[in-house]
């Protein structure tokens, strides 16, 4: 038997374990539950709901700029974007109701006010206004393209064809506007641009196109700056399609003209090219227009009456080579001539009946490779002497 004083401490050791059990238990006769306690042991009430506009209360911004709402501690339960004349930009808004985006592109000149709504973790309903302008051009610029693509949707272009935007103004920012644009080929080849002056940028591949090769051109120059308050004036996109090649070579030391379709050769043509004052220039020239019956007049080119030196004849089957006056056409009074000199002012001079063969068969495009003729190299600027530059050259034209 215990001594007395021993029980009395086991029965309190009983009594206080009790006790602690029936508090750990939930024994609150309030029956109530407590409130969230921090490290700190202080009561934390849920955050209300926050949201941001981007951009904010901004001004000559770009209109594809993205207007971007996100909601913090809750979620966005609706927004609203409208012009000026209250019509409404489309947007969408996430699954979870994080944040908002514009889908619907933007106007030059406009103003747009935007009013969000939120619902927080407290449950509380919090807006956030916010107004957007965008930029105002002095000019608009467009991207139109040579050649155009309408006018070869049923022939399609040879194997020579430079791809080439012509913008109508100065452009000063051109790496900006040349990331803008774009050549994919199908099948797949090496490309690139250059800029032959401030309004024009030109795209070639390295090598010739390959035949039948797809050409899907894009200029998403919408929004762009080009420099001076001009911004591009739309977004473009076209398709050209190459067709089989087609390639002369005409040489002034043979006074023949040698015809390749897609690299076999299947005539030779006797030839005139241009007299020793007016050599024909060098290298390989593009068909860029043709004419059954064209008037060709040295006034064109500054050559006038009564300068000995100044014509004015109409030709049959002519296609131009260069911009300065070079054309292959028929011409009856070098027939003598052609095989053995060189008579003309720069053309590549045939009988009737190549003449017409070279016209069916020739067209935009397609390529003259003139050796021998005794003048001096196609400038690169002259219309289409894109391929006077070596691949490393071209690339250098190139902005980026």
């Amino acid at each position: 038997m215990f001594p007395k004083k021993t029980f009395l401490s086991v029965a309190g050791i009983l009594a206080a374990t009790l006790l602690v059990s029936a508090c750990s238990s939930g024994g609150d006769t309030t029956g109530g539950s407590a409130a969230p306690v921090t490290p700190g042991g202080t009561s934390q009430a849920a955050a209300p709901a926050t949201v941001s506009i981007d951009p904010a209360d901004a001004s000559g911004i770009s209109p594809t700029t993205p207007i971007v709402v996100k909601a913090a501690n809750g979620k966005l339960t609706d927004v609203t974007v409208t012009n000026s004349k209250g019509k409404s930009v489309a947007g969408k808004l996430a699954t979870d109701g994080s944040s908002w985006t514009n889908t619907e592109v933007l106007g030059y000149g406009g103003t747009y006010k935007v009013v969000a709504h939120a619902q927080g973790a407290d449950g509380k309903q919090v807006e956030k206004d916010g107004d957007v302008t965008t930029v105002s051009p002095k000019k608009q610029a467009n991207a139109n393209l040579i050649p155009a693509p309408s006018a070869v949707k049923s022939t399609g272009v040879g194997v020579g064809q430079p791809i080439v935007f012509s913008f109508g103004v100065p452009v000063k920012n051109k790496a900006a506007v040349e990331k803008a644009l774009s050549v994919q080929s199908s099948p797949k080849q090496d490309g690139s641009w250059y800029w032959m002056d401030d309004k024009n940028v030109h795209y070639r591949p390295k090598e010739y196109w390959q035949p039948n090769t797809t050409l899907t051109v894009t200029a998403k120059i919408y929004g762009v700056d080009f420099g001076n308050g001009v911004f591009g004036a739309e977004d473009r996109t076209e398709t050209y399609k190459v067709h089989d090649s087609w390639i002369a070579k005409a040489d002034g030391n043979s006074e023949q003209m040698q015809i390749f379709h897609n690299g076999s050769m299947v005539k030779s043509m006797p030839i005139s090219m241009g007299k020793d004052a007016t050599p024909t220039h060098l290298g390989p020239h593009v068909i860029s227009d043709k004419q059954a019956n064209y008037t060709m007049d040295s006034c064109t080119y500054g050559v006038c009456p009564p300068d000995p030196k100044a014509y004015r004849s109409n030709e049959k089957w002519s296609e131009r080579i260069s911009n300065d006056g070079e054309f292959v056409h028929e011409n009856p009074n070098s027939v003598g001539q052609q095989g053995s000199s060189n008579v003309s002012h720069g053309c590549i001079n045939l009988n009737a009946a190549n003449a017409q063969w070279f016209f069916q068969n020739f067209g935009l495009g397609d390529v003259v490779e003139v050796t021998n003729s005794g003048g001096p190299q196609l400038p690169v600027w002259d219309l289409y002497g894109d391929w006077s530059k070596s691949w490393t050259d071209w690339q250098k034209g190139s902005a980026l």
